[in-house]
């Protein structure tokens, strides 16, 4: 058993297939035409970072409840934890590329953290290796 995926809720599909495949560095998996429950047309899109086995299910918002969700889908909490082995490398490469950061890298008893917004506002955890300790 394993977690197949975890939907975010988007304003609009190009915007966070750019943001997750084009700024992050996911693959993009899926992009096929779907339909809602009631049979308007939707995409089913997902997106997932590269030898992860776990994707994210990028739903564009559909009616009011659903669009008030988006960006605060843990309730201002970070939700989302994106591991990386080069925390350095990464967190230069996301700041480049314009990814905002809520906080300065920190060591943490779990590893390198710094948090960061995705394109709906969602927070996340950039986490990669402690760094040693200077002396």
């Amino acid at each position: 058993m394993y977690l197949e995926l975890i939907a975010i809720l988007v304003e609009e599909y190009d915007a966070a297939i750019e943001f997750f495949v084009g700024t992050l560095g996911f693959d993009l998996i899926e992009d096929s035409p779907s339909l809602t429950d009631d049979g308007r047309p939707k995409r089913w899109v997902v997106v997932r970072p590269p030898g992860a086995m776990t994707g994210i299910l990028l739903a564009q918002a559909d009616g009011e409840r659903q669009h008030h969700a988006i960006g605060d889908q843990a309730a201002g909490r970070v939700g989302f934890f994106l591991r990386v082995a080069g925390f350095a490398a990464a967190h230069r490469r996301m700041n480049e590329a314009g990814v905002k950061f809520m906080t300065e890298p920190r060591n943490e008893p779990y590893g390198r953290v710094a948090v960061f917004e995705d394109i709906s506002g969602n927070r996340w955890d950039l986490l990669g290796p402690p760094e040693p300790a200077v002396p």
